[in-house]
């Protein structure tokens, strides 16, 4: 009876010892990919003007890189800049020559609650190159670009532009995603493409204006311009969904049965227990005394 006792405590602590490793499992696994799923937070970026432009001096004697980048932002660190001008130093007969003038020049990059967004704003700008100081390369009324990236949901993005375009002193008409070409005899060509959006899965881009600049003025200090010129540029990245935490009070799959004992499911059906074998045995023992019991007192009254 000793041995029952301490075996059979054993065998249930084996039993509960496993039904709490099937109920941690899932909680731990769960935890496992939180850390994974929190380490991507998602992205977001926006920039109100970029340039990759090479200026070359009359000749060709001086090849000068005209790489400017205006309120140019980036998150997950959120982050938002309004600055109106951008100038460069050095290139107009060593002056500061200013690249971008305008009344309202904003960006702004958010990554929070699961979702990443991208956003500029420009109001009546105008952007000139070095060798044309009193013709402006394009002015734009009011542009805007716009990407949002939540997690569950399908990435957007888009450009709005309100206003005039004008580009090298013409007026133009723009076709959102199409492109234009405006040429001006003795001064050059630019073309644009106007609200160019981009989408994947997981990501999204929105560009207002890109103009691919070749810009040749006579009789001036500045022989050559060439390159590309961004307005008003927005992307995001998706957050990674939050996972689901598991409920450590959830029960475990299933019924647990303690090693060595047998289960009762047949006895159900027939009402009866595991004590049945104990209760019959102290029945038979009762009828045997009983009987013992009858057969003495005949004997006495004989």
């Amino acid at each position: 009876m000793n041995g029952n006792n301490f075996r059979l405590p054993a065998r249930r602590l084996a039993a509960v010892a496993t039904a709490t490793a099937l109920t941690a499992g899932p909680a731990v696994l769960a935890a496992a990919g939180t850390a994974h799923a929190t380490g991507d937070e998602g992205r977001a970026s926006a920039a109100v003007l970029r340039t990759a432009l090479d200026v070359s001096l009359l000749n060709k004697t001086v090849n000068v890189p005209l790489a400017v980048s205006l309120n140019e932002v980036r998150a997950p660190r959120s982050a938002e800049q309004a600055t109106l001008t951008a100038q460069l130093n050095g290139v107009d007969d060593g002056r500061s020559f200013s690249v971008l003038n305008a009344e309202v020049a904003k960006s702004r990059a958010t990554v929070e609650d699961g979702k990443a967004e991208g956003y500029t704003h420009l109001a009546h700008a105008k952007v000139h190159v070095p060798g044309l100081p009193l013709l402006s390369l394009i002015e734009v009324g009011q542009v805007t670009s716009k990407a949002t990236c939540e997690a569950g949901k399908t990435p957007t993005a888009s450009s709005n532009l309100l206003g005039d375009v004008t580009v090298l002193g013409k007026k133009v008409t723009m076709t959102a995603g199409g492109t234009t070409n405006v040429e001006v005899p003795g001064v050059g060509d630019v073309r644009l493409d106007y609200s160019r959006t981009e989408q994947t899965s997981r990501t999204a881009a929105a560009t207002a204006l890109e103009l691919k600049v070749s810009v040749n003025p006579l009789k001036l200090n500045v022989a050559e311009v060439e390159g590309t010129l961004t307005l008003a540029k927005a992307t995001c990245e998706t957050p990674a969904a939050p996972a689901q935490q598991a409920d450590p009070s959830a029960e475990p799959a299933g019924d647990v049965q303690p090693q060595g004992e047998a289960a009762d499911d047949g006895l159900a059906e027939t009402g009866g227990s595991s004590m049945t074998p104990y209760v019959a045995g102290g029945a038979v023992a009762l009828l045997v005394a009983g009987g013992g019991a009858v057969a003495l007192a005949r004997r006495g009254k004989s």
